[in-house]
């Protein structure tokens, strides 16, 4: 049986060089079998984390917050893998991106985390015009590691300012496989 997949996408170009990743990624990942949802972030009103510590993980809205994370955040709590995909900005993940992981934080509040763990799985697509992918790398790591997630792979595509100057480099064939390599559900 396939599994159920939420992509992340923090990049704020519907069509740039992390979509094209996406949709590579999301290709190989149906032919395999498996369901993927993505979110576009950019165009989804999501404000920042309150730090208030207010949040219950089974509510039906686990945050005091009532905005587009109350789309995500069922999707989340239903899906096998998680995947985080986003332009490199400033040696790290774009605000779109942040701003939305930090609010994932209310699934591990109040009634049972349901966040952590839970047998998930991760994923890393990212698209930027250098290629100094060594810190984004390093919190990566730790959030699967702090997460528990089991992390599955990353396709960095560095040299890539322009959207669409991805378009036929090696790194669109990576991702398609990477979609495709995960294993169905046990």
């Amino acid at each position: 049986m396939g599994k159920k997949i939420v992509v992340l996408n923090g990049s704020p170009r519907r069509n740039g060089n992390t979509s094209a990743l996406i949709r590579a990624f999301s290709e190989g990942a149906r032919s395999a079998g498996h369901e993927v949802t993505e979110f576009f972030l950019d165009k989804m009103d999501i404000h920042g984390c309150k730090g208030c510590f207010g949040g219950h993980s089974r509510r039906e809205c686990p945050c005091v917050q009532r905005d587009g994370m109350d789309e995500i955040y069922p999707a989340v709590r239903d899906c096998d893998v998680i995947v985080l995909a986003s332009p490199l900005y400033y040696w790290n993940l774009s605000g779109q991106l942040r701003t939305a992981i930090d609010r994932l934080f209310a699934l591990e509040e109040g009634d049972g985390n349901l966040l952590r763990g839970q047998g998930r799985a991760s994923a890393l697509l990212m698209a930027a015009e250098g290629s100094g992918f060594a810190d984004v790398l390093a919190y990566y790591d730790h959030l699967t590691e702090h997460l528990r997630w089991k992390n599955l792979g990353h396709v960095l595509a560095g040299g890539n300012g322009g959207a669409g100057e991805i378009e036929g480099k090696p790194e669109l064939q990576q991702a398609y496989d990477l979609g495709k390599s995960i294993p169905q559900r046990g």
